[in-house]
Parts: structure tokens; C-alpha cells; sequence
């Protein structure tokens, strides 16, 4: 089991420019030639690669030319997960890119891990090229990251001293999770590997390591969190756990359970969102606002007929089975018992949900649609559908729209009848979230 070990200057130090001393796999890359070399590919164009390599190669050693060049593209897609100032510091491999934490959600995990084991080392098992480590280093917290990959475990080390240089002590083990001691940790974090040779892995035991294996690991450590799929079953989360579904910018990113023994460390700082675990609960949380939701145990909301108002529930709302608290604060019912659109006669700000303001409903049928939309001059269609099969792109190829307006419409059912709504987003007040 090689084991690599790095402390984090003072703060009182200024950081090298470059992690240093160079570990063996990356120092072509991180030598002074390496280094100009990434700077000059930061923004290269794909399409010119053929030409640009060629004529690298002519002033540079081809082997770094070919790693340069490959960390430049792999750079290029972290941007979208990091943003472009920490991933244009950053090191990646594809896999590792591929499961990566977006560096937004590690963040707000981190805040949570602060607030659930405060002053303590968290031990990060299948830390990969070290998304969550460097965030956790950044909210202050000592990290253990452990990975079995060689190169992993060196990007890892190198990512977090370069974007978490002034944080607590960091330690990078290289090793196998299901032999790695973890006796002592203060809390675990574990993000099973979910992609194999054939693509993603849908069965939670077929994880590496499993999901059972994982949940029990941070039982016996006392405090710490999995993050797994968030197409989970619901019957498949211990009920000594709290499931949150993670969503950012409206897109539903992961879900992760969370436990705390009881009278563990830390269980008298359970006042507020962040640093309460109930054992059991459901919760939705929004980035990039903050806004959390937890479950109040009602029953499915009613079906009635279309109000004013239709409500798009966010998707980790819908993951979390929480559309009923959601409809419970607008004062609304589902459209259809099977569909996760909430109606309503009344204007109500949420976070949880996108506003529209229906101004017609029309059983299914394109030929209705396409006169009414003529009739109106939408050429800018927003098509939305939940219960339909119609395909949007085709939808909208075949109505031929032309003309100044937009609008939106939903392809659903109302009751069980295939049902066309059409209106506009409507303004919304802003609202926080508890």
C-alpha cells in the first residue's frame, strides 16, 4: 500500500504557482515546459488540433505534447463542473472527470460535513481526482482521501494543494477501500464507483464498493455520508439515514445519504437545516440557492380540475417524493394522479417550482395546436411534456411556426385524458426555502 503525505503551508506562506515537489506520473506536466504548454492550449480550438500538435511536436518532446494536449481537452470539459478558474488549474483523467463531484455540490456537502463533524478529519473513500476533497479542505476540515489508482491518488494530492493550499492537513493513501483501516475517522464520505465496461451501473450492490458495504462503514464510523444514484428506489435507503436529492441550475445532480449516531459527536449542534440529520427524512435541495426542503409525511395530493396556474415541481423535489409538500404550500392538486405537474388558482412564490400561467387547455391534437398557435403568431414554441409521447423537436418540426410571440406548451393528462395546456412562465416574487 503506497501511501503519499503532504502538509498545507501556513497561511502566512505564499503558494508555489505549481504543487511541488512533482509527483512521478504528472511531472512532465508540471515542469516549467508542461506548464507553458497547457497555458498556450487553454483555449485551443478541437477543430485545429491536427495542426497545432504537428507543430508542437516540431518544438517539444511528442510524449508531452500528447499529455499536454490530452489535459487541455479534459480541462475544457471540467469548466462545465468547476468553472474555469479552478479547472484550468486543475488535473484529470477521463474517468475521473466523468464521475467527478461538480464543484458546486461538493461545496455545499462540504458545508454540511463542517456542520455535522466540526474541528475533524473527514476520510474520503474513492476520492478520484479529488472534486470533494479540495472542497472540504476549502470549509476547513483535515482530509484522508483514499483511491486504489496510482495516477488518481497523485491528481488528487495535486488538486487539492493547489486550490486548497492554505487549508488544514491533507492526506493522500493509495489503497484498496474494502482493506483500508478507517478506525478513528471522525466522519466518512464514500462515492462508490457507478460506471463500469457497459456504462452506468444501476443495481446499488453492484457499486464498487456496494452500497451495503458503504452504509455500514459509515455506521460504524458514527457520522458520514454516501453518495449514490438519484434514481435510487426509495425502499433501498437504511431508515437510520437522511436521503438528499441535490439539483443545480434545475438539473438533478446526485443524491447522498446522510447519518449521525445519535448522541454522537456534534448531535447538540442540531439546531438548523444544515446540521440537523433525522434519521428517515427526506430532502430536496436547490442550488445554487440553498433552498432545502424536507418531507412532512402527507398523503398524495388530490387531482382537480386546471387552475390559473401550473407549477413545475424541480427535480430533486420530484426524486425526493415531495411534490405533496410543495402542493400543500401553493394550495394546489396534480392535474393527474401519475403526473408531477401541480395546478392552482393563486400566485405563490417558491423556489421549489417553476410558475406558468395557463391561458388554454385543448385535448390532444396537432391540428388544434398549430391553429391556435397561427392564430396567436408564437414562432418560438416551448414544448414540455410529462405522460406524452410525443418527441418536442418533432413536434415543433411539424407546426411550422412563424411569427413574433412565444409560448409554452405542456403535452400531459388531465385526469387521464391527453391534454394540451398552453401559456407563458409566470412572474414569481422571490421566495427562500427552509
Amino acid at each position: 500500500m503506497g501511501r503519499v503525505t503532504d502538509r498545507a503551508p501556513s497561511p502566512a506562506a505564499s503558494p508555489p504557482p505549481v504543487p511541488a515537489p512533482a509527483t512521478p506520473l504528472l511531472a512532465p506536466l508540471l515542469s516549467a515546459e508542461g506548464q507553458a504548454l497547457l497555458a498556450e492550449l487553454r483555449d485551443h480550438d478541437p477543430a485545429q488540433e491536427l495542426a497545432l500538435a504537428t507543430r508542437l511536436r516540431r518544438e517539444h518532446p511528442a510524449e508531452l505534447v500528447s499529455a499536454a494536449l490530452a489535459q487541455a481537452r479534459l480541462r475544457q470539459r471540467g469548466v462545465a463542473k468547476f468553472g474555469a478558474e479552478d479547472a484550468y488549474r486543475m488535473y484529470f483523467t477521463p474517468n475521473g472527470i466523468e464521475q467527478a463531484t461538480r464543484g458546486s455540490v461538493a461545496a455545499h456537502r462540504a458545508a454540511r460535513f463542517r456542520a455535522l463533524a466540526p474541528d475533524s478529519r473527514v476520510t474520503d473513500l474513492c476520492c478520484g481526482i479529488g472534486g470533494d476533497a479540495i472542497e472540504l479542505a476549502r470549509a476547513g476540515l483535515a482530509v484522508t482521501a483514499v483511491d486504489l489508482d496510482p495516477l488518481t491518488c497523485e491528481i488528487a494530492l495535486t488538486n487539492v494543494r493547489t486550490l486548497a493550499p492554505d487549508g488544514p492537513p491533507v492526506t493522500v493513501t493509495r489503497a484498496d477501500v474494502l482493506e483500508y483501516d478507517a478506525t478513528g475517522a471522525d466522519a466518512l464520505f464514500i462515492d462508490p464507483a457507478r460506471r463500469g465496461g457497459r456504462g452506468r451501473i444501476f443495481d446499488p450492490e453492484a457499486y464498487s464498493p456496494p452500497l451495503s458495504w458503504a452504509v455500514d462503514a459509515v455506521r460504524r464510523a458514527g457520522a458520514g455520508a454516501v453518495k449514490i444514484a438519484p434514481g435510487i428506489p426509495h425502499e433501498l435507503i437504511p431508515d437510520d439515514f437522511e436521503a438528499e436529492w441535490i439539483s443545480d441550475g434545475g438539473d438533478v445532480k446526485e443524491a447522498v445519504l446522510w447519518h449521525r449516531r445519535e448522541g454522537g459527536r456534534g448531535d447538540e449542534r442540531g439546531d438548523g437545516d444544515l446540521k440537523a440529520i433525522v434519521p428517515g427524512t427526506r430532502r430536496a435541495t436547490l442550488l445554487p440557492s440553498g433552498a432545502t426542503l424536507t418531507g412532512r409525511g402527507l398523503p398524495d395530493p388530490p387531482v382537480r380540475p386546471v387552475g390559473r396556474f401550473l407549477y413545475e415541481p424541480d427535480g430533486a423535489v420530484i426524486r425526493a417524493h415531495l411534490v405533496a409538500e410543495v402542493a400543500e404550500d401553493l394550495d394546489g392538486g396534480l392535474l393527474d394522479e401519475t403526473i408531477a405537474y401541480i395546478t392552482a388558482d393563486e400566485p405563490r412564490p417558491t423556489p421549489f417550482a417553476t410558475a406558468y400561467e395557463i391561458t388554454d387547455q385543448l385535448p390532444f391534437g396537432l391540428k388544434k395546436l398549430k391553429a391556435l398557435l397561427r392564430e396567436r403568431e408564437v414562432g418560438v414554441l416551448t414544448v414540455k411534456k410529462r405522460g406524452s409521447a410525443v418527441e418536442p423537436e418533432e413536434l415543433r418540426r411539424r407546426l411550422k411556426l412563424k411569427g413574433p410571440h412565444a409560448s409554452t406548451v405542456f403535452l400531459t393528462r388531465v385526469a387521464g385524458a391527453p391534454t394540451m395546456l398552453i401559456g407563458h412562465p409566470a412572474e414569481q416574487a422571490p421566495s427562500g426555502g427552509s
